[in-house]
């Protein structure tokens, strides 16, 4: 099952940039399609303030996912690690994450349900890992602790059993 699929058609507007800037820090992402059609999430992190993360989001509609076990995103990273979030609930504060770490090539990247902790403000939580029963949002973050430029390129996010 594709959650998001980019291509040239694709709206930029579908998704969201959520920086540090929401606590004061000072780290500017910016997100685009480009010329091949995909998702570009780059930017800039900044330490000052006590900042340094970018995300990017995406509101779906309510989908029920049980059945399947994995996401599976198609990305050409920059080398850092990344996270990949999804919210069961788009009003919950809390996140589930899988981290993957970027080789600067295209790579197809499986995360599966169970290893998604439930997160906060960069802590994990003492609360279940991802149930699989439903997403109302996904997202990408980066927050490497230093300041960098980044930038990831995104082809698509599936669902797999």
């Amino acid at each position: 099952m594709t959650i998001y699929k980019f291509n040239t058609d694709s709206k930029q507007t579908d998704w969201y940039i959520l920086d540090d800037v929401v606590m004061g820090g000072k780290s500017n992402g910016s997100f685009s399609i480009n010329e091949a059609g995909n998702g570009l999430f780059k930017g800039e992190i900044s330490l000052e303030n006590n900042g340094g993360f970018s995300s990017i989001r995406h509101d779906c509609d309510v989908k029920k996912i049980e059945g399947f076990t994995h996401f599976r995103i198609r990305i050409k990273g920059d080398g850092n690690p990344y996270q990949f979030r999804v919210k069961s609930d788009k009003n919950n504060r809390h996140s589930y994450a899988a981290t993957f770490q970027t080789s600067g090539n295209w790579e197809t990247i499986d995360m599966a349900f169970s290893n998604m902790p439930a997160v906060f403000r960069g802590r994990n939580l003492d609360m279940p890992n991802f149930s699989g029963k439903n997403i109302e949002e996904i997202g990408f973050l980066i927050g490497t602790k230093k300041p960098q430029k980044f930038q990831l390129e995104i082809e698509s996010i599936v669902l797999v059993n």
